[in-house]
């Protein structure tokens, strides 16, 4: 579990699996030690037997510290037997691991596996919940096995049932919303997203703290029997139907369904006709006839 409580689907390695692993490693670099060993003596067989000493020390100290660093570090946590048998090395958080980290688990794994024969190592795997040995501990480090499937997805939230939402429908249309704060809404959102990503306790505890503060602002708590999560699902479902109307140019109206329930569009009315402009006065001449004005 990292620090934002997400649940990571990994499983931590124990000490049979990475003492496997450990022992394919050494094996290809004793290997490979011997074989550049027998190369160099093939090659320069006139070499004193200090010279000779100095550089094998160098060659068992670059293929045994050195080599395991660099491809722990290039490969992002992997090597020959860890790729063999599904293991990578991460961060405790689970992160790739980086050099620093790569070279601390070399330096310390030097003295505890191959200078004490692995005991200190093999200890403290078996202590640690988490089968870390002492290279692991001082890097920050751990051993996990490849990604593997779980049934958590993305999101086990689902909108509440629709007996539910027609049972809250009158209160839930009826509530003022316009105190809640948008980023209130987005923790919502983002919570109500992750449910599935979250340890079960912590999403509980994190959303009754949401629906508290929700109702502080609304002046309507969960009705009883309503669980948290379903009550910020409910209110974010009328929401969600508000802006829907909003956005198709109608008007919410309190109606007593669950969601949006169909709410005629108002009838147009015709612009008034312009009236005809009023006639003209008719004015009277002497001699009985009529004059037209001007």
């Amino acid at each position: 579990m990292t620090g934002e409580a997400v649940v990571l689907g990994l499983r931590t390695a124990k000490l049979p699996s990475r003492a496997l692993a450990v022992l394919l490693d050494l094996a290809l670099e004793i290997v490979v030690f011997f074989l550049c060993a027998l190369v160099l003596m093939l090659v320069q067989p006139q070499l004193d037997g200090a010279a000779a000493a100095a550089i094998l020390l160098s060659m068992m100290v670059f293929f045994l510290v050195a080599v395991p660093v660099l491809v722990e570090t290039l490969t992002r946590g992997k090597s020959l037997g860890k790729l063999a048998l599904g293991l990578r090395v991460v961060r405790t958080d689970g992160g790739p691991v980086r050099f620093r980290h790569a070279l601390v688990r070399g330096l310390v794994g030097f003295f505890e596996i191959i200078m004490l024969t692995g005991a200190p190592a093999a200890i403290c795997s078996l202590i640690s919940s988490e089968g870390r040995r002492l290279g692991d501990v001082f890097a920050g480090t751990l051993v996990v096995r490849e990604r593997v499937s779980t049934a958590r997805g993305t999101s086990t939230f689902r909108p509440p049932p629709p007996q539910v939402l027609h049972a809250l429908g009158p209160e839930l249309v009826r509530l003022d919303l316009s105190a809640v704060p948008d980023g209130l809404w987005l923790a919502i959102r983002q919570l109500l997203s992750r449910t599935g990503q979250l340890d079960a306790a912590i999403a509980f505890r994190m959303a009754v703290g949401l629906a508290d503060e929700l109702a502080a602002l609304t002046r309507w708590a969960a009705p009883a029997g309503l669980d948290p999560v379903s009550y910020l699902g409910a209110v974010l479902t009328e929401r969600q139907r508000r802006e829907w109307e909003r956005a198709a140019g109608r008007v919410a109206t309190p109606v007593p369904g669950p969601v949006a329930a169909a709410v005629a569009p108002p009838v147009p009315i015709a612009p008034p006709t312009p009236s005809a402009p009023p006639a003209p006065p008719v004015t009277g001449t002497t001699d009985g006839g009529f004059a037209l004005p001007g």
